[in-house]
């Protein structure tokens, strides 16, 4: 949870200005914030479907596909998520 310092600068951030300095953050940082973000958006969108474009369905589909073909292939998110840390922090 915020500060209240910070939480008062950024009540009088616009738009514009918060996105900059978000991008001045990290990549480890800005992937932290990602994931507490999206992970705020499920919560409160538990039991909502959220509709994909056609793209975003055969890219699914072939994922699929291709788990089905090699199920040797999958990793566990864990594993994956330390994995990409790792390359943030290294």
């Amino acid at each position: 949870m915020p500060n209240e310092e910070f939480a008062g600068k950024l009540s009088l951030m616009t738009a514009s200005s918060l996105r900059e300095e978000l991008l001045k953050l990290s990549t480890a940082e800005r992937l932290e914030l990602v994931e507490e973000l999206w992970e705020s958006i499920a919560a409160d969108s538990e039991g909502e479907s959220f509709p994909l474009s056609p793209g975003q369905r055969e890219e699914l589909a072939r994922r699929i596909r291709e788990l089905d073909q090699h199920p040797e292939r999958a990793r566990p998110w864990s594993e994956v998520r330390q994995r990409l840390w790792a390359r943030t922090r290294g």
